[in-house]
């Protein structure tokens, strides 16, 4: 992935969200990146294509390095963003540094989006995810049972097929739904003596940035018909 794909894809990005035409959302992203750039630079630090997941702060604070520091380091070991892989990345990390597996893949991801090689909600296999949580007045272990049943699940996605791909006793319940191949991962807590549920949607292996505003809206609104 190349930055000025990135690049493009957070253009459509912002005209989703703002409803500004084109030319004028990615006016604004260039002032932004330019302001960004120029402060970067007059303090010694490496230009982004994209901002990590987490703030610099939060990652020093953490692991004792910061974004740029991380960056270093990455590309010391693969020698340059062309030989990163990875897997291989996150493991260097693990076995030489004082880092939890978790870490070592978070520091990996922040990484890639730093250097353009992975768009926001993207995953290291390439695929991307959209989540989306809403607390909703309706009875979890009801909801539950709903999902679980192919014809009442069809109540809950008119006009869409589904598929269950979990099994009835999974804490998390997995349904096939969308683009072929992804899934949409469905937690259920009780709330409130179980007048309430917190309703947890992560819909993984989207082929595309463009499919997770698509899904993230859908399910927006889906969580929002289900509380009514």
């Amino acid at each position: 992935m190349t930055s000025q794909e990135s690049f493009k894809r957070r253009i459509r990005a912002r005209m989703a969200s703002t409803g500004e035409r084109y030319t004028a959302a990615r006016r604004v992203l260039l002032d932004q990146a330019a302001k960004e750039a120029a402060a970067r630079a007059a303090a010694g630090k490496r230009a982004w294509v994209s901002p990590p997941e987490m703030s610099d702060e939060a990652m020093t604070k953490t692991t004792g390095r910061g974004h740029d520091e991380w960056a270093d380091i990455i590309e010391a070991h693969t020698g340059g963003t062309e030989h990163h892989d990875h897997p291989t990345v996150a493991q260097y990390l693990e076995a030489n540094f004082d880092v939890t597996g978790w870490w070592a893949q978070s520091i990996t991801v922040n990484y890639e989006r730093i250097v353009g090689l992975r768009l926001p909600y993207q995953r290291s296999d390439g695929l991307f995810a959209a989540s989306k949580t809403a607390t909703v007045d309706v009875d979890a272990d009801v909801l539950r049972k709903m999902l679980l049943d192919d014809e009442h699940r069809a109540d809950l996605f008119p006009n869409r097929d589904t598929a269950l791909r979990s099994k009835a006793t999974s804490k998390a319940i997995r349904i096939a739904i969308g683009p072929e191949g992804s899934a949409a991962v469905i937690g259920l807590t009780s709330l409130d003596g179980g007048e309430q549920t917190k309703v947890t949607v992560q819909h993984e292996k989207l082929p595309t940035y463009d499919d997770v505003e698509e899904w993230k809206f859908y399910w927006s609104e889906w969580l929002e018909a289900l509380g009514q």
